[in-house]
């Protein structure tokens, strides 16, 4: 039985909010402008940075492939010291820089605008 206590507690504590393909294509880019980056390391970033947001390991490898396919990026492996086996490192394809940076826009003035909500 809902309380309209369970209501306040979910707006001053809302659960976090799993990104679709739509986001996830954006954010992705949107990190992959700052630096070369990983598939753990995107969720990390993701959770670091916007502590409202979750990535899900379905729906970053779908976006990962998408943009793959699309040749928007393109990956290569890399050893990590002191990691076992190496790492799918990926980057934005040169040709694709302006594209992208419209795309992580799109992801920062979504994310900002919602964060500045939640602080509220």
């Amino acid at each position: 039985m809902t309380t309209f206590e369970d209501i306040y507690q979910f707006f001053q504590n809302p659960p976090p909010f799993y990104l679709n393909k739509e986001l996830a294509v954006c954010y992705v880019l949107s990190v992959l402008l700052r630096q070369d980056s990983y598939g753990t390391e995107l969720i990390h970033l993701l959770e670091q940075e916007y502590s409202s947001y979750r990535l899900s390991d379905t729906v970053l490898y779908s976006a990962l492939k998408f943009l793959e396919d699309a040749d928007a990026i393109t990956g290569y492996w890399k050893k990590v010291e002191g990691r076992g086996r190496p790492r799918r490192m990926y980057q934005i394809s040169p040709d694709w820089k302006s594209k992208a940076e419209e795309l992580s826009y799109l992801w920062h003035s979504y994310a900002d605008k919602k964060t500045l909500v939640h602080q509220h």
